[in-house]
Formats: structure tokens, C-alpha cells, sequence
């Protein structure tokens, strides 16, 4: 009868170790040396150099006893010949259990603290050499669990090859496995503590496999070169307040497609995307998340890998080319950022062992209905620090200029998108999510001290006071904040008939009860152009001809109102339908007069921003607007002047389809005044109604201001008008 087998041995052997390296690899015994491997897959295993090790009972565990000569002579990494029992084929590895632990103990501390900056170097899959011997050193944070393993193309995905070492309280475990390769794709098998099996996608893995695929990809450390030193050195002394800021957003699936119907690669896009923003005169570009997510309808914002760029659209190197390319055509990059949900997908975060770790258990507080999505639990430090060297990640390793924080207001209020008794108050009892709060003000405080002149931008579409300022104001540490308030008046405004307009003025002046409380950005943003909404084309009244020259007077109210600019692609060349992410932008519009002339606009509005202090030096203070006239509601008029760098520029908008001939205006002084734009201008695809080129200022007082001219503005256009130095 064969004896009882000891119990760590019949715990490895079940699968349910613990601690596989307190029993496997070399321990010393009272007449030599063991050498134990567990070998789920060998039919034998010789020791090589010393011999067969022989199996224990009728188990997958081998063992042989060297004297003491033997042992001064074994390696310390010393190598296991095996021979499949499936197929016959025979192998040789370097035993991972002859390894000790890699990962330094401060390391674990700062990140059990939620202090770690650089995790992501250290969790994850991360190719590295050990005393000559490369290989690929694998940890997860995984609390918790009975038993953790790395399964792979390289193993079988056999869960009982490759167990774990615990790091005790730290809630990792770690593995060096010798011999892997970049591109060898690889999970994390769990043992919950229910005793059910889990397999999961890496949370830190930096690469993964192209949908439906789930698996996490070994990643070879870049060698990528950049070449954007100057960049980013000028960029950390940018003063972004007083500089133009005009970005382009993109979807990076649906700008282009490839003639096969295919997404284009991030380099294909370096080589059309860059041109052609840089062209049109934007100084950054805006991506719709890259990150790796499963489902194309969610855009990127149902993210599973947070770490890898979405393998639709290359390597990460690709990316990094992109980005680049971008830096050396003068064009900054911001990146949407989610750290405010993830999805439910088995495969990834959600019940990562089988509990909620990086959600609340309680759907309370750990689940949004509505999307159908998880919430991050911010008040767990390892959960923080995760969302923390992320954010690190995106900005040190591929050199972006910022991150917009994409739902900012599902992170601070409790109740955001619930009915009484579906939240849990605050330890104060009130609505505020205590934990976001201090989650966002962190993060905001680590990038603006490590990366000088990066930009964080808040979609938050509440009053929340004090986002875009600095916390030891009390703010939350933002750079910038959306302006939905701007973007909801201005449009509910601009879709109204014409004559209708009179009667909702305030839509357009209310804004500047506001306008500089916050560092905003004026979004017409992807957000309002899907769902029914209709394009920006087609949300304006009446006949094409009107349609089109409301949406050039938009664009001219945009670029007049204080702020920061943000168009979504396809607005520019005026596409009639909604954006759908499966389908290119309508290029082809680009061949018809109109349609060219709305992106010609747009061309010259961001050239006048770029080029003229008054429209961007003073984007977030109130020195740098004043109205003309903002109370002639019965024609539907408004006159503004925008100021800066010693220059002064008068804007005027007509927002009925009638002309406003010989309308007088009050101007700052007499003399001749350039008009700069009109956008009724025939290039534009306009009737040409303006004033040939020039206004004369006489000295008549008007609009309280001591001189005044007679200007004709457009049906449903905007005259600039600058005095000619």
C-alpha cells in the first residue's frame, strides 16, 4: 500500500498550492540536496547532467536526492530534459523554480500604498535576463486566491505547469519562465476561493490578440528611437493659457478605411491623418480611446486592456510612430483616458478572482446600469495605483500631450444616473464620491509635477466648482473642463428656424456668466453627431443653402467665443450624415463646391486663432472679450470684441437669413478696419455679401464707444473685422 502523500505534495498535485516554490525546485535535506519539478505534461524528467528524477506515486511530481558531490556540481539555474507523454517529443527548460523572487519588497510596499508610479514596469509581462539566462518575468496582483498560474501557447494553457509564488500579503504573485519569447500570447489562471477555475486577461498587459480574441501578447521592450526631443523640452515651458489650442478628434476606425474595407494601421494614419490635420491648421489631435477594448460600438470606452494599444490598429511601436510624427509636424496628442468604468467581460477585470477587486461589491456602488458597466473602487490603493501608473504609463512611454478623463461626472457623485435608494451616501451623508475626488486630484497632481506642460482635460457636464484649478485651491486639479453648457445652448440655439431666434438671445450671451470660471474647451465633439442626434450639418434649419451657412456661422461663434477649440472629424467638410464607426467619413463630399468651402473655413479660422493674439492670448480671463452689443434679440444680432496682444478684433454675427446692410457698430476707434472673415464669402460657398474687403470708422459715438462704423453683415454669416496698423 502506498504511503499517505504529504500534504504540501498532494496540494500541488491537486492544483490548490499555496506556495508551489516551498516544495518545488532545490531545498536542502539531511543526506543531500532535492530537486523537485512538477510536470503535469512529461511522461519522464531527467536532471540534465545528473540523471532521471523519479516520479512520486502516481502523481505529476519528480524528485531526485544528490549527495553532496553532485550538488556543489548542479547549476543554480539548472536545466530539465522531459519527454511528452501526449506526443513523444522531447524538451528542455530551464526550471522556473530555480529562481528566486525578483520583485524588491519596497516595490510591493509602495504599491499595496498606492505610491508606485512605475508599476506597470514591474506587474505585467515584462522580457528581462536573469543572470544571463532571458526569459519572461510574469506578476499580478490577484488577492485572495488559492492558487495562481500563467497559462500560454507555450505550456499547453495548462493551468498546473507554471504555478505562482505568492508574495504574502501583497496579494502578488510572481514567475520568471525561461526561454518564452515576444509575441508568445498568455493568460493568468486563477483558483478562486470558492475553488472555481478563472482565466484572465493580464490588466497590465501592454499587447494583446485582435478581437474575439482575449489573450494577452509578451511584449519585447521598445527600441523604438523618437525623435521629438525638442518637442517635448519646449513643451515644458508651453503657456498653454495664452497659446491657440484648436484640436481635431478623431476616431482612428472610421477617419479612413483601408480599399479592402480594413482598419488603417496607426502608421498608415501617421501618413494621411498628420498632413491633413496639420493642413487644415490644427495644433493637436485627439484620439478616441486606443486602448484594447472588445466591442467596436463602445468607440474605445468599454476598455479590457488599459495598458495595450488596440492591436486593430498595429503594435505599440505603430502608435509611437504615430505620435512622432505628429510631434515633428507641430501637432500635440491627447488621448481619451476611462478610469471612470470597465466592462463586464469575463475574459478581463470584472470579479478579477472571483470577488470584486477592482470593483465595489456592492452594484451600489460598483456598477453603472444604465452602461452596463463596472465602477473602479478608488478607495482600494492597489485600484488607484493601477489607474495611477496608467495614466503615468500613456505619458512617459508614448509621449503624449495630455489625457481628456473621459465621464468625469459618473466619478463624483454617488447617485450620478440612479433613483433614491439605488446609492450609498459618503461617510458625511451626502452625494460625493469621497474616494474619486481625492483619486482625481492625485493623479492630476503626479502628471502636472512629472510632466511639465501635459494637458488633462475634464469631461464633466456638471456645475462642479473648481475643476480646472489647481487642489491647493480647493480645485480638482484639471488642466481644462469641457464647456457643455456652451455647446448645449449654442446648438439647442443654432437648430432653431431663424425666427424663432429673437426670442432665445440669452442662449448665446449666457455663457459669459461662466465663461471664466473654468479653463474650457468649447466641444462640438463625437458625443453630438451619433444617436439619433444628426450631424452638425444636419441639425441646422431650412434649405441646404441655410444649412450650410448656419454651420459656417457656427464655426465662426466657436472661434470668436473664449475658450478652447474642439471640432469632431467630418464637422470640417460638413458631413450630412452621422458618424457610424464602421464606416469611413464621406471624402467624397470634398469634391462638391459647398462642402469644400466649409473645410476652407475652417482652414482660415485656424489660421486667424493661431495667428492673431486677440482670438487666443486671453482664452481664460475676462480681459479678453467684450461685448459690442449683445441686446439686439429682435435682429438676431451680436457684436463682440476679442482682445489681446496689443490687438483688438471685432466679430459680428448675423444669425437671421436677411442682410444687415449698412448695421452700425460701435469700434474702439476711428480708421480703416480689414474684414479678416466673412463667412458668406463666395470661396466658402457663401453669396459674397460683405463689405469688399475694408470698413471705414468714422467718429460718430455708438454702442457706448466713441467711433462706430456702418458694416453690412451677411444672411446667417460673421464678419471679423481688424483695424488695419
Amino acid at each position: 500500500m502506498a504511503a499517505k502523500l504529504p500534504y504540501p505534495l498532494a496540494m500541488l498535485q491537486r492544483g490548490e498550492s499555496h506556495d508551489p516554490f516551498a516544495v518545488l525546485g532545490r531545498h536542502p535535506v539531511d543526506d543531500g540536496t532535492l530537486v523537485r519539478a512538477f510536470m503535469p505534461s512529461a511522461e519522464s524528467v531527467e536532471l540534465d547532467g545528473f540523471g532521471a528524477l523519479q516520479r512520486i506515486q502516481n502523481t505529476d511530481i519528480f524528485e531526485r536526492v544528490l549527495d553532496a558531490d553532485e550538488a556543489v556540481r548542479l547549476p543554480e539555474h539548472y536545466r530539465l530534459n522531459w519527454i511528452d507523454k501526449a506526443d513523444g517529443d522531447e524538451h528542455s527548460v530551464v526550471s522556473p523554480y530555480s529562481f528566486g523572487p525578483l520583485i524588491p519588497d519596497i516595490d510591493l510596499h509602495l504599491f499595496n500604498e498606492g505610491r508606485h508610479h512605475h508599476v506597470y514596469r514591474l506587474l505585467g509581462a515584462h522580457m528581462i535576463d536573469v543572470n544571463g539566462i532571458n526569459g519572461c518575468r510574469f506578476a499580478v496582483w490577484a488577492p485572495a486566491v488559492r492558487r495562481a498560474s500563467v497559462v500560454g501557447d507555450f505550456n499547453g494553457w495548462h493551468g498546473m505547469r507554471h504555478p505562482m509564488r505568492n508574495r504574502g500579503g501583497s496579494g502578488v504573485w510572481e514567475i520568471f519562465i525561461p526561454g518564452l519569447q515576444p509575441g508568445d500570447l498568455y493568460k493568468f489562471e486563477f483558483l478562486s476561493r470558492d475553488g472555481h477555475r478563472l482565466l484572465k486577461a493580464d490588466p497590465y498587459g501592454q499587447a494583446m490578440t485582435l478581437r474575439p480574441d482575449t489573450a494577452s501578447r509578451i511584449c519585447a521592450p521598445s527600441d523604438y528611437r523618437w525623435d521629438d526631443g525638442e518637442w517635448i523640452a519646449a513643451r515644458e515651458h508651453w503657456r498653454w493659457t495664452h497659446s491657440p489650442m484648436s484640436i481635431y478628434e478623431v476616431h482612428p476606425g472610421s477617419w479612413r478605411l483601408r480599399p479592402d474595407g480594413g482598419f488603417m494601421t496607426f502608421r498608415e494614419l501617421a501618413d494621411q491623418l498628420v498632413p491633413y490635420a496639420s493642413d487644415l491648421g490644427y495644433t493637436h489631435i485627439e484620439l478616441l480611446p486606443v486602448m484594447e477594448h472588445p466591442l467596436d460600438e463602445s468607440w474605445g470606452y468599454q476598455v479590457s486592456g488599459y495598458f495595450a494599444p488596440s492591436a486593430r490598429f498595429g503594435s505599440p511601436d505603430d502608435l509611437r510612430y504615430l505620435i512622432d510624427r505628429c510631434h515633428g509636424a507641430g501637432i500635440g496628442v491627447i488621448l481619451d483616458w476611462v478610469p471612470g468604468h470597465f466592462p463586464k467581460d469575463d475574459f478581463a477585470l470584472a470579479r478579477f478572482t472571483g470577488d470584486a477587486v477592482y470593483e465595489h461589491a456592492d452594484p451600489r456602488l460598483g456598477e453603472h446600469r444604465e452602461w452596463g458597466t463596472l465602477i473602479f473602487n478608488y478607495g482600494r490603493r492597489e485600484v488607484a495605483n493601477f489607474l495611477l501608473t496608467n495614466a503615468v504609463y500613456w505619458l512617459e512611454e508614448f509621449h503624449v500631450d495630455g489625457l481628456r478623463v473621459d465621464a468625469v461626472a459618473s466619478m463624483l457623485y454617488l447617485d450620478y444616473s440612479r433613483n433614491a435608494g439605488e446609492w450609498i451616501p459618503n461617510k458625511y451623508g451626502g452625494r460625493e464620491n469621497l474616494e474619486a475626488i481625492e483619486f482625481l486630484r492625485h493623479v492630476n497632481a503626479v502628471l502636472h509635477a512629472r510632466f511639465p506642460g501635459t494637458l488633462t482635460v475634464a469631461e464633466e457636464s456638471t456645475a462642479w466648482p473648481m475643476v480646472s484649478r489647481p487642489n491647493w485651491m480647493g480645485g480638482l486639479g484639471f488642466s481644462m473642463k469641457w464647456n457643455m453648457g456652451w455647446m448645449n445652448d449654442t446648438l439647442a440655439y443654432i437648430e432653431l428656424d431663424p425666427v424663432h431666434r429673437r426670442y432665445h438671445h440669452d442662449r448665446l450671451t449666457f455663457s459669459q456668466m461662466y465663461t471664466y470660471t473654468e479653463n474650457f474647451v468649447l466641444p462640438l465633439s463625437h458625443d453630438e453627431v451619433v444617436h439619433m442626434k444628426r450631424s452638425l450639418l444636419d441639425k441646422m434649419p431650412k434649405d441646404a443653402w441655410q444649412k450650410f451657412a448656419n454651420l459656417r456661422l457656427l464655426f465662426a461663434w466657436q472661434y470668436a467665443h473664449p475658450g478652447k477649440k474642439l471640432l469632431f472629424m467630418g464637422g470640417e467638410f460638413a458631413q450630412w450624415h452621422e458618424w457610424r464607426e464602421h464606416e469611413a467619413l464621406d471624402w467624397p463630399l470634398l469634391d462638391q463646391t459647398m462642402h469644400r468651402g466649409v473645410r476652407d473655413l475652417v482652414r482660415d479660422l485656424n489660421r486667424l486663432y493661431r495667428g492673431l493674439p486677440a482670438l487666443h492670448q486671453h482664452d481664460f480671463e475676462q480681459q479678453g472679450f467684450e461685448w459690442i452689443d449683445c441686446h439686439d434679440s429682435e435682429n438676431s444680432v451680436l457684436s463682440l470684441i476679442r482682445k489681446g496682444g496689443g490687438q483688438a478684433v471685432a466679430c459680428l454675427f448675423n444669425f437671421t437669413p436677411v442682410p444687415r446692410e449698412a448695421y452700425r457698430v460701435g469700434l474702439p476707434c476711428e480708421g480703416s478696419y480689414r474684414e479678416i472673415l466673412n463667412t458668406d464669402a463666395e470661396l466658402y460657398g457663401g453669396s459674397n455679401v460683405g463689405n469688399a474687403g475694408v470698413v471705414q470708422a468714422d467718429g460718430e459715438p455708438w454702442h457706448d464707444r466713441p467711433c462706430s462704423a456702418r458694416v453690412n453683415i451677411p444672411p446667417l454669416g460673421a464678419v471679423f473685422l481688424q483695424l488695419h496698423q
